[in-house]
């Protein structure tokens, strides 16, 4: 009888110890990392709409409404004024960049600061292109590495002198190059100012209209998303000026980026 009643206890107690369910690992998540200048990371935008939607939220909701896609995180490390050497000599890359570690891909869009601040652009833009290139295979050497068209940004000359030069990076290092240009451009047909926002000196404002504006001031300038002021402010010089995107802008930059990204997810799988 008590080894009977001994059998029992030591068959609960091993039926206890049983697993109930299986725990399924939770799906690893697609890393995409942006980089690039402040055409990538928007943020006058950040500021003017702090609960608005973002280059890395569009292409992450975009990418997430596709079913048969895994689930990605967007990183965006895009820096107002940054250029590659910039990037490279601050040490912001080794600050900011190296401890993210694990990426899938990392999508590069630089050249418009690089042709206003770098010491010999023709001959360096490629060369620094080339060792940053070469520090991302090494510490991320299983991401796919992607160079990026600059936006319609300085005049279609000074545009097509840099996007020439991310193509002949792309050719050298035998990897394929995004083209954002050519969809932003397409979009500007529907305006030439739909895609970028106002920012304007308070002080070249005529007087009696500062008063009114005041909503729209941020520092020492007017600064609004969209074409709301056009109708008062339209004919003064300048006021177009500032080709940064809007929010507008971004929603286009990020479906052209999650359509390439689909792809490229779609043909790896």
């Amino acid at each position: 009888m008590l080894r009977r009643f001994s059998y029992l206890v030591l068959m609960w107690g091993l039926i206890g110890l049983r697993p109930t369910s299986v725990q399924a690992e939770p799906p690893t998540r697609v890393r995409i990392l942006l980089l690039g200048d402040s055409t990538c990371i928007g943020s006058v935008c950040r500021q003017t709409d702090p609960q608005g939607m973002f280059l890395e939220d569009v292409i992450r909701e975009l990418l997430a409404a596709e079913t048969d896609l895994p689930a990605t995180e967007v990183i965006n490390q895009g820096r107002d004024g940054e250029y590659v050497q910039g990037l490279l000599e601050s040490g912001r890359y080794d600050r900011d960049i190296v401890p993210l570690k694990k990426v899938d891909y990392i999508l590069i869009r630089y050249g418009i600061n690089d042709l206003n601040k770098r010491k010999d652009f023709d001959a360096n833009f490629t060369k620094d292109y080339a060792e940053l290139l070469a520090r991302l295979r090494k510490d991320f050497p299983g991401a796919v590495l992607v160079p990026t068209t600059i936006i319609p940004y300085m005049g279609q000359q000074k545009d097509d002198k840099v996007n020439a030069l991310i193509r002949q990076v792309g050719s050298d290092e035998k990897l394929p190059v995004f083209d954002v240009y050519t969809r932003y451009a397409a979009e500007l047909e529907h305006g030439a100012n739909m895609l970028n926002y106002r920012r304007y000196p308070l002080e070249k404002i005529p007087e009696k209209h500062r008063g009114w504006v005041k909503a729209f001031v941020r520092g020492n300038q007017v600064v609004v998303m969209d074409n709301r002021l056009d109708a008062h402010f339209g004919d003064l010089p300048g006021w177009y000026g500032d080709r940064h995107p809007n929010l507008a802008g971004y929603h286009v930059i990020g479906d052209e980026t999650a359509k390439y990204v689909a792809k490229q997810l779609r043909e790896r799988k």
